[in-house]
Protein backbone atom coordinates (compact mmCIF):
# COMPACT_ATOMS: atom_id res chain seq x y z
CA UNK A 1 0.00 0.00 0.00
CA UNK A 2 1.09 3.58 -0.67
CA UNK A 3 -0.34 6.74 0.88
CA UNK A 4 0.16 10.23 -0.53
CA UNK A 5 0.17 13.07 2.01
CA UNK A 6 -0.68 16.54 0.74
CA UNK A 7 0.20 19.30 3.18
CA UNK A 8 1.29 22.89 3.48
CA UNK A 9 3.59 22.22 6.43
CA UNK A 10 6.43 19.74 6.56
CA UNK A 11 9.93 20.10 8.06
CA UNK A 12 11.77 22.37 7.94
CA UNK A 13 8.69 24.55 7.34
CA UNK A 14 6.50 23.85 10.37
CA UNK A 15 4.72 26.61 12.26
CA UNK A 16 1.75 24.88 13.90
CA UNK A 17 0.31 21.68 15.31
CA UNK A 18 -0.80 20.38 11.90
CA UNK A 19 2.80 20.40 10.69
CA UNK A 20 3.90 18.45 13.76
CA UNK A 21 1.09 15.96 13.17
CA UNK A 22 2.01 15.36 9.53
CA UNK A 23 5.71 14.94 10.31
CA UNK A 24 5.22 12.24 12.92
CA UNK A 25 2.31 10.45 11.26
CA UNK A 26 4.28 10.13 8.02
CA UNK A 27 7.33 8.88 9.90
CA UNK A 28 5.40 6.25 11.83
CA UNK A 29 3.22 5.11 8.92
CA UNK A 30 6.36 4.57 6.83
CA UNK A 31 7.20 1.68 9.15
CA UNK A 32 4.29 -0.22 7.61
CA UNK A 33 3.61 1.20 4.12
CA UNK A 34 5.12 3.47 1.50
CA UNK A 35 4.44 7.15 2.19
CA UNK A 36 4.94 10.03 -0.23
CA UNK A 37 4.64 13.59 1.04
CA UNK A 38 4.00 16.54 -1.27
CA UNK A 39 4.39 19.78 0.65
CA UNK A 40 4.64 23.51 0.14
CA UNK A 41 8.36 24.30 -0.01
CA UNK A 42 11.61 23.07 -1.52
CA UNK A 43 12.05 19.75 0.30
CA UNK A 44 13.58 16.84 -1.59
CA UNK A 45 14.44 13.84 0.56
CA UNK A 46 14.16 10.09 0.27
CA UNK A 47 14.27 7.66 3.18
CA UNK A 48 13.19 4.03 3.38
CA UNK A 49 9.46 4.02 2.54
CA UNK A 50 9.27 7.83 2.87
CA UNK A 51 9.70 10.27 0.00
CA UNK A 52 9.25 14.03 0.49
CA UNK A 53 8.95 16.53 -2.35
CA UNK A 54 8.39 20.26 -2.00
CA UNK A 55 6.44 22.50 -4.37
CA UNK A 56 7.21 26.23 -4.45
CA UNK A 57 4.83 28.58 -2.70
CA UNK A 58 6.55 31.75 -1.57
CA UNK A 59 8.38 32.13 -4.90
CA UNK A 60 5.06 32.64 -6.70
CA UNK A 61 4.44 36.39 -6.93
CA UNK A 62 1.04 37.34 -8.41
CA UNK A 63 2.30 40.90 -8.25
CA UNK A 64 -0.89 42.50 -9.51
CA UNK A 65 -3.14 40.77 -6.98
CA UNK A 66 -4.63 42.18 -3.78
CA UNK A 67 -2.26 41.34 -0.91
CA UNK A 68 -4.94 39.44 1.02
CA UNK A 69 -5.79 37.33 -2.02
CA UNK A 70 -2.21 36.41 -2.92
CA UNK A 71 -2.13 33.49 -0.43
CA UNK A 72 -5.26 32.06 -2.07
CA UNK A 73 -3.84 32.27 -5.58
CA UNK A 74 -0.48 30.87 -4.45
CA UNK A 75 -2.25 28.01 -2.67
CA UNK A 76 -4.38 27.03 -5.67
CA UNK A 77 -1.39 27.19 -8.01
CA UNK A 78 0.67 25.01 -5.69
CA UNK A 79 -2.17 22.50 -5.37
CA UNK A 80 -2.37 22.21 -9.16
CA UNK A 81 1.40 21.72 -9.38
CA UNK A 82 1.13 18.91 -6.82
CA UNK A 83 -1.21 17.09 -9.21
CA UNK A 84 0.70 17.86 -12.41
CA UNK A 85 3.27 15.24 -11.47
CA UNK A 86 1.71 11.80 -11.87
CA UNK A 87 0.18 10.41 -8.70
CA UNK A 88 0.65 6.73 -8.03
CA UNK A 89 -0.89 6.00 -4.64
CA UNK A 90 -3.72 3.95 -3.15
CA UNK A 91 -5.04 6.74 -0.94
CA UNK A 92 -4.52 10.52 -0.76
CA UNK A 93 -4.55 12.12 2.70
CA UNK A 94 -4.92 15.91 3.08
CA UNK A 95 -4.08 18.15 6.03
CA UNK A 96 -5.58 21.68 6.44
CA UNK A 97 -7.51 23.61 3.81
CA UNK A 98 -4.29 24.68 2.09
CA UNK A 99 -3.93 21.18 0.64
CA UNK A 100 -7.61 20.37 0.18
CA UNK A 101 -7.84 21.65 -3.40
CA UNK A 102 -4.96 19.33 -4.27
CA UNK A 103 -6.89 16.47 -2.68
CA UNK A 104 -10.02 17.34 -4.65
CA UNK A 105 -7.99 17.31 -7.87
CA UNK A 106 -6.30 14.01 -6.97
CA UNK A 107 -9.61 12.30 -6.30
CA UNK A 108 -11.17 13.60 -9.53
CA UNK A 109 -8.17 13.26 -11.83
CA UNK A 110 -6.70 10.00 -10.55
CA UNK A 111 -9.70 8.26 -8.97
CA UNK A 112 -7.99 7.87 -5.59
CA UNK A 113 -9.91 7.62 -2.28
CA UNK A 114 -9.65 10.90 -0.34
CA UNK A 115 -9.00 11.15 3.39
CA UNK A 116 -9.24 14.49 5.19
CA UNK A 117 -7.87 15.17 8.67
CA UNK A 118 -9.73 18.09 10.25
CA UNK A 119 -7.05 19.94 12.23
CA UNK A 120 -9.36 22.98 12.40
CA UNK A 121 -12.49 24.18 10.64
CA UNK A 122 -12.92 27.42 8.70
CA UNK A 123 -16.50 28.15 9.93
CA UNK A 124 -15.06 28.35 13.45
CA UNK A 125 -12.19 30.67 12.50
CA UNK A 126 -13.86 33.82 11.14
CA UNK A 127 -10.89 35.95 12.21
CA UNK A 128 -9.14 34.49 9.16
CA UNK A 129 -11.01 37.15 7.19
CA UNK A 130 -8.58 39.67 8.75
CA UNK A 131 -5.80 37.74 7.03
CA UNK A 132 -7.46 36.68 3.76
CA UNK A 133 -10.23 39.20 3.13
CA UNK A 134 -12.70 37.71 0.64
CA UNK A 135 -10.19 34.90 0.27
CA UNK A 136 -11.73 33.51 3.47
CA UNK A 137 -14.86 32.74 1.45
CA UNK A 138 -12.66 30.78 -0.95
CA UNK A 139 -10.85 28.82 1.77
CA UNK A 140 -14.22 28.02 3.36
CA UNK A 141 -15.61 26.79 0.03
CA UNK A 142 -12.54 24.64 -0.63
CA UNK A 143 -12.74 23.08 2.83
CA UNK A 144 -16.49 22.40 2.57
CA UNK A 145 -16.14 20.85 -0.88
CA UNK A 146 -13.26 18.60 0.18
CA UNK A 147 -14.84 17.42 3.42
CA UNK A 148 -18.18 16.66 1.81
CA UNK A 149 -16.61 14.66 -1.04
CA UNK A 150 -14.07 12.84 1.16
CA UNK A 151 -14.26 9.07 1.47
CA UNK A 152 -13.14 9.24 5.11
CA UNK A 153 -12.75 12.07 7.61
CA UNK A 154 -10.44 11.95 10.60
CA UNK A 155 -11.41 14.25 13.49
CA UNK A 156 -8.68 14.96 16.04
CA UNK A 157 -11.15 14.97 18.94
CA UNK A 158 -14.74 14.00 19.75
CA UNK A 159 -15.74 17.67 19.86
CA UNK A 160 -14.23 18.22 16.41
CA UNK A 161 -16.34 15.32 15.13
CA UNK A 162 -19.44 17.06 16.46
CA UNK A 163 -18.36 20.30 14.77
CA UNK A 164 -17.95 18.49 11.44
CA UNK A 165 -21.44 17.02 11.71
CA UNK A 166 -22.87 20.43 12.63
CA UNK A 167 -21.26 22.46 9.85
CA UNK A 168 -20.98 20.01 6.94
CA UNK A 169 -23.24 17.62 5.09
CA UNK A 170 -21.49 14.33 5.87
CA UNK A 171 -22.59 10.97 7.19
CA UNK A 172 -21.44 10.16 10.70
CA UNK A 173 -20.12 6.75 9.67
CA UNK A 174 -17.51 8.48 7.50
CA UNK A 175 -15.90 10.16 10.52
CA UNK A 176 -13.33 8.50 12.78
CA UNK A 177 -11.80 10.15 15.83
CA UNK A 178 -8.01 9.76 15.98
CA UNK A 179 -6.13 11.91 18.47
CA UNK A 180 -2.91 13.74 17.79
CA UNK A 181 0.21 12.19 19.24
CA UNK A 182 3.74 12.84 20.36
CA UNK A 183 7.19 11.27 20.11
CA UNK A 184 7.62 9.99 23.65
CA UNK A 185 11.35 9.51 23.21
CA UNK A 186 11.92 13.05 21.98
CA UNK A 187 9.66 15.00 24.31
CA UNK A 188 11.23 14.27 27.68
CA UNK A 189 12.56 16.39 30.51
CA UNK A 190 16.05 17.75 29.80
CA UNK A 191 18.52 19.37 32.18
CA UNK A 192 20.15 21.67 29.64
CA UNK A 193 19.40 25.36 30.29
CA UNK A 194 21.34 26.94 27.42
CA UNK A 195 18.14 28.24 25.78
CA UNK A 196 17.06 29.84 29.06
CA UNK A 197 20.42 31.53 29.37
CA UNK A 198 20.32 32.73 25.76
CA UNK A 199 17.02 34.55 26.28
CA UNK A 200 17.62 35.81 29.80
CA UNK A 201 15.30 33.44 31.65
CA UNK A 202 16.35 32.93 35.28
CA UNK A 203 16.25 29.16 35.99
CA UNK A 204 16.10 29.87 39.72
CA UNK A 205 12.85 31.83 39.45
CA UNK A 206 9.45 30.38 38.52
CA UNK A 207 8.09 31.02 35.06
CA UNK A 208 4.88 30.45 33.12
CA UNK A 209 5.32 29.53 29.47
CA UNK A 210 3.30 30.10 26.31
CA UNK A 211 4.27 28.48 22.99
CA UNK A 212 2.37 29.20 19.80
CA UNK A 213 1.54 31.47 16.91
CA UNK A 214 0.27 35.01 17.35
CA UNK A 215 -3.30 34.47 16.22
CA UNK A 216 -6.79 35.08 17.58
CA UNK A 217 -7.32 31.35 17.91
CA UNK A 218 -4.49 30.88 20.40
CA UNK A 219 -5.81 33.57 22.75
CA UNK A 220 -2.36 34.94 23.51
CA UNK A 221 -3.67 38.49 23.99
CA UNK A 222 -5.82 37.22 26.88
CA UNK A 223 -2.70 35.79 28.54
CA UNK A 224 -0.78 39.04 28.02
CA UNK A 225 -3.73 40.91 29.56
CA UNK A 226 -3.57 38.47 32.49
CA UNK A 227 0.04 39.39 33.29
CA UNK A 228 -1.00 42.27 35.57
CA UNK A 229 -2.79 39.71 37.76
CA UNK A 230 0.10 37.21 37.88
CA UNK A 231 2.46 37.26 40.87
CA UNK A 232 5.28 39.70 40.11
CA UNK A 233 7.93 37.11 41.07
CA UNK A 234 6.77 34.81 38.28
CA UNK A 235 8.56 35.28 34.98
CA UNK A 236 6.39 35.38 31.85
CA UNK A 237 7.94 33.59 28.87
CA UNK A 238 6.11 34.11 25.59
CA UNK A 239 7.53 31.97 22.81
CA UNK A 240 5.30 33.51 20.17
CA UNK A 241 5.92 34.29 16.52
CA UNK A 242 4.40 34.02 13.03
CA UNK A 243 1.61 36.60 13.46
CA UNK A 244 -1.38 36.09 11.18
CA UNK A 245 -1.57 39.75 10.25
CA UNK A 246 0.29 43.03 10.73
CA UNK A 247 -2.68 44.21 12.80
CA UNK A 248 -2.47 41.43 15.38
CA UNK A 249 1.32 41.77 15.46
CA UNK A 250 0.88 45.44 16.39
CA UNK A 251 -1.79 44.57 18.96
CA UNK A 252 0.58 42.05 20.53
CA UNK A 253 3.44 44.58 20.64
CA UNK A 254 1.28 47.19 22.31
CA UNK A 255 -0.12 44.72 24.86
CA UNK A 256 3.35 43.45 25.83
CA UNK A 257 4.67 47.02 26.04
CA UNK A 258 1.84 48.01 28.37
CA UNK A 259 2.32 44.93 30.57
CA UNK A 260 6.07 45.63 30.74
CA UNK A 261 5.48 49.06 32.25
CA UNK A 262 4.85 47.52 35.68
CA UNK A 263 7.33 44.61 35.63
CA UNK A 264 10.63 43.70 34.01
CA UNK A 265 10.42 39.92 33.86
CA UNK A 266 8.45 39.47 30.63
CA UNK A 267 10.54 37.59 28.07
CA UNK A 268 9.06 37.63 24.58
CA UNK A 269 10.82 35.34 22.12
CA UNK A 270 9.24 36.62 18.92
CA UNK A 271 10.14 33.73 16.65
CA UNK A 272 9.47 30.03 16.30
CA UNK A 273 12.27 28.14 18.05
CA UNK A 274 13.80 24.80 17.13
CA UNK A 275 12.20 21.76 18.69
CA UNK A 276 15.02 21.05 21.16
CA UNK A 277 14.96 24.66 22.34
CA UNK A 278 11.22 24.47 23.00
CA UNK A 279 11.68 21.18 24.89
CA UNK A 280 14.11 23.01 27.17
CA UNK A 281 11.52 25.70 27.84
CA UNK A 282 8.85 23.09 28.60
CA UNK A 283 11.20 21.15 30.86
CA UNK A 284 12.01 24.06 33.17
CA UNK A 285 8.66 25.86 33.19
CA UNK A 286 6.61 25.73 36.36
CA UNK A 287 3.35 26.12 34.44
CA UNK A 288 2.43 25.95 30.77
CA UNK A 289 -0.53 28.13 29.73
CA UNK A 290 -2.79 27.49 26.74
CA UNK A 291 -5.40 30.29 26.57
CA UNK A 292 -6.94 29.27 23.22
CA UNK A 293 -10.46 30.38 22.37
CA UNK A 294 -10.74 27.64 19.72
CA UNK A 295 -8.69 24.46 19.76
CA UNK A 296 -9.71 21.22 18.03
CA UNK A 297 -7.01 19.34 19.94
CA UNK A 298 -4.11 21.43 21.26
CA UNK A 299 -0.94 19.41 20.64
CA UNK A 300 1.10 21.93 22.65
CA UNK A 301 -0.58 20.69 25.81
CA UNK A 302 0.64 17.13 25.35
CA UNK A 303 4.10 18.46 24.50
CA UNK A 304 4.15 20.25 27.86
CA UNK A 305 2.68 17.27 29.70
CA UNK A 306 5.26 14.94 28.15
CA UNK A 307 7.97 17.24 29.52
CA UNK A 308 6.34 16.96 32.97
CA UNK A 309 4.90 20.45 33.19
CA UNK A 310 1.55 21.26 34.80
CA UNK A 311 -0.92 22.93 32.44
CA UNK A 312 -3.37 25.79 32.84
CA UNK A 313 -5.63 25.80 29.79
CA UNK A 314 -8.96 27.16 28.62
CA UNK A 315 -11.76 24.60 28.78
CA UNK A 316 -12.58 24.67 25.08
CA UNK A 317 -12.68 22.14 22.24
CA UNK A 318 -10.40 19.13 22.32
CA UNK A 319 -8.37 20.54 25.22
CA UNK A 320 -11.05 19.08 27.53
CA UNK A 321 -10.17 15.63 26.17
CA UNK A 322 -6.44 16.15 26.70
CA UNK A 323 -6.03 17.93 30.04
CA UNK A 324 -7.68 16.28 33.05
CA UNK A 325 -8.83 18.99 35.45
CA UNK A 326 -7.15 18.86 38.88
CA UNK A 327 -5.10 15.86 37.74
CA UNK A 328 -2.76 16.94 34.93
CA UNK A 329 -3.56 20.64 35.14
CA UNK A 330 -6.33 23.18 35.57
CA UNK A 331 -9.07 23.82 33.02
CA UNK A 332 -10.28 27.41 33.08
CA UNK A 333 -13.96 27.81 32.16
CA UNK A 334 -14.65 30.61 29.71
CA UNK A 335 -18.08 31.94 28.88
CA UNK A 336 -17.89 32.51 25.15
CA UNK A 337 -20.08 34.28 22.64
CA UNK A 338 -22.55 31.78 21.21
CA UNK A 339 -21.30 32.19 17.67
CA UNK A 340 -17.93 32.55 16.00
CA UNK A 341 -15.44 34.05 16.74
CA UNK A 342 -16.30 32.76 20.25
CA UNK A 343 -14.41 35.50 22.08
CA UNK A 344 -14.97 35.58 25.87
CA UNK A 345 -18.10 37.45 26.92
CA UNK A 346 -16.02 39.00 29.70
CA UNK A 347 -12.38 39.11 28.53
CA UNK A 348 -11.07 40.61 31.78
CA UNK A 349 -12.68 37.85 33.85
CA UNK A 350 -11.09 35.23 31.59
CA UNK A 351 -7.69 36.88 32.01
CA UNK A 352 -8.15 37.06 35.81
CA UNK A 353 -9.14 33.38 35.91
CA UNK A 354 -6.09 32.39 33.87
CA UNK A 355 -3.89 34.35 36.28
CA UNK A 356 -5.56 32.78 39.31
CA UNK A 357 -4.91 29.31 37.93
CA UNK A 358 -1.28 30.14 37.21
CA UNK A 359 -0.76 31.70 40.66
CA UNK A 360 -2.40 28.72 42.36
CA UNK A 361 -0.03 26.20 40.78
CA UNK A 362 3.13 28.32 41.04
CA UNK A 363 2.56 28.57 44.81
CA UNK A 364 1.89 24.83 45.26
CA UNK A 365 5.01 22.84 44.37
CA UNK A 366 3.63 19.52 45.62
CA UNK A 367 0.51 19.85 43.47
CA UNK A 368 2.59 20.83 40.44
CA UNK A 369 4.84 17.82 40.85
CA UNK A 370 1.85 15.49 41.09
CA UNK A 371 0.32 16.99 37.94
CA UNK A 372 3.67 16.73 36.15
CA UNK A 373 3.94 12.98 36.78
CA UNK A 374 0.31 12.29 35.95
CA UNK A 375 0.56 14.41 32.81
CA UNK A 376 3.48 12.39 31.54
CA UNK A 377 1.65 9.14 32.30
CA UNK A 378 -1.47 10.31 30.46
CA UNK A 379 0.55 11.12 27.36
CA UNK A 380 2.18 7.69 27.46
CA UNK A 381 -1.23 6.02 27.87
CA UNK A 382 -3.20 7.87 25.19
CA UNK A 383 -1.07 9.88 22.75
CA UNK A 384 1.59 7.56 21.35
CA UNK A 385 2.22 7.99 17.60
CA UNK A 386 2.76 4.28 17.12
CA UNK A 387 -0.84 3.49 18.07
CA UNK A 388 -2.17 6.48 16.10
CA UNK A 389 -0.38 5.33 12.94
CA UNK A 390 -2.00 1.91 13.27
CA UNK A 391 -5.45 3.49 13.67
CA UNK A 392 -4.87 5.53 10.52
CA UNK A 393 -3.69 2.47 8.62
CA UNK A 394 -6.90 0.66 9.55
CA UNK A 395 -8.91 3.53 8.00
CA UNK A 396 -6.90 3.27 4.78
CA UNK A 397 -7.44 -0.47 4.55
CA UNK A 398 -11.19 -0.06 4.96
CA UNK A 399 -11.22 2.26 1.94
CA UNK A 400 -9.20 0.15 -0.48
Amino acid sequence: MKALFLTREFPPYVYGGAGVHVEYLAKNLSKYIDVEVRAFGDQNTTEPNLQVQGFPFETLSFEGADDKLKPIFKTLSTCIAMNAEVINADVVHCHTWYSHFAGIMAKLCYGIPLVITTHSLEPLRPWKREQLGRGYDTSSWIEKTAIEMADAIIAVSDETKEDVLKHFNVKEDKIEVVYNGIDLKEYVVVNDTSTLQEYGINPDKPYVLFVGRITRQKGIIHLVNAIKYIDTETQIVLCAGAPDTAEIAKEMQEAVKKASESRGNIIWIDKMLEKQEVIQLYSHADVFCCPSIYEPFGIINIEAMACETAVVASAVGGIKEVVVHNETGLLIPVEQQNKAPFEPVNPDKFSRDLANGINTLVKDEKRRESMAKKGRQRVEDYFDWEAIAKQTLTIYKALI
